[in-house]
């Protein structure tokens, strides 16, 4: 049975660009006579927000959704990403990091040009050579590390597999995966010991997702994925990157740009319906 899922993050209202992924893939899980999934995905304690939550729900549910429970929250999951990290430690790849934003900026503005990827240039590798010996001398001295991955080597033991590195979009279609557009990844911040990339392809194996349906603003990140599952042995999903909803300027919609809030629109009367069809689902549900 195909399992589908809507993952969003509690850091602010959801907006018509969360509605239209929600039905999307509760749509998508409808018509395949499959599972829909709620899953919250809250591991950056700074920014994400109970509250958030609660509001993130009612919001769905008064769409029209439904799903099942219990739901994932990822917070209370975090020894199954620090076990990933543990598995790609023992196979050598990946390392610590103590390199703040000002230091790569500055490394990258002195080297006067760096690789670029779709995010903007690429992490110059300053703590990748660092000794064990270095590296010891430093959390000794109270520093924190992120964790990266090391492209390079993560590549070559993907390599060793013999198994093509591809993935399947239901719009683009087949897929060579390129994760070196990335570089070395931050596998683990920090402030919170995982990160997004690895909570999800972790959580989407556990949850045994088969179709993951999101935004195209994360069309990127799937080559990252698809390595990473290689990686630690998990199942290869099928996905789908839909297209983003704009606002009437063409910016797609995002919180940081304060776009229009599902609550809100309740809150002056709009009905159900009515930002349903908003948000690209004009039919009855």
């Amino acid at each position: 049975m195909p399992i589908f899922r809507f993952a969003p993050s509690p850091s602010g209202l959801l907006h018509l660009g969360h509605a239209h992924s929600a039905l999307f893939s509760w749509s998508e899980a409808q018509k395949a006579g499959g599972r829909f999934l709620l899953r919250i995905e809250d591991i950056d304690t700074t920014r994400c927000k109970p509250e958030f939550t609660e509001i993130l729900m009612e919001d769905l549910h008064w769409l029209g959704l439904e799903w099942e429970t219990p739901v994932r929250v990822q917070s209370r999951h975090m020894k199954a990403y620090r076990d990933a990290l543990d598995k790609l430690d023992a196979m050598g790849l990946i390392y610590p990091c103590f390199c703040t934003r000002k230091e790569i900026q500055k490394e990258i503005a002195e080297a006067g040009r760096a690789p670029h990827g779709p995010d903007g240039p690429l992490y110059p590798g300053l703590c990748r050579n660092l000794t064990e010996q270095e590296q010891k001398e430093r959390i000794e001295k109270g520093q924190i590390p992120a964790l990266r991955l090391n492209m390079n080597k993560a590549l070559q033991a993907a390599k060793a597999e013999k198994s093509p590195l591809v993935w399947q979009d239901k719009r683009a279609g087949e897929q060579k995966a390129t994760p070196e557009l990335l570089g070395d990844v931050v596998l683990a911040r920090k402030d919170i010991g995982t990160s997004y990339h690895l909570s999800v392809v972790v959580d989407d194996a556990i949850q045994g997702i088969t179709e993951i349906t999101r935004g195209e603003d994360l069309f990127h990140a799937t080559h990252l994925h698809r390595l990473l599952q290689a990686l630690l042995e998990l199942p290869v999903p099928v996905w789908h990157h839909h297209s983003l909803i704009a606002d009437e300027k063409g910016q797609r919609l995002a919180k940081r740009n304060n776009a229009l809030a599902i609550s809100t629109l309740r809150d002056w009367g709009h009905s159900a319906r009515d930002v349903r069809a908003m948000a690209g689902f004009p039919d009855p549900i």
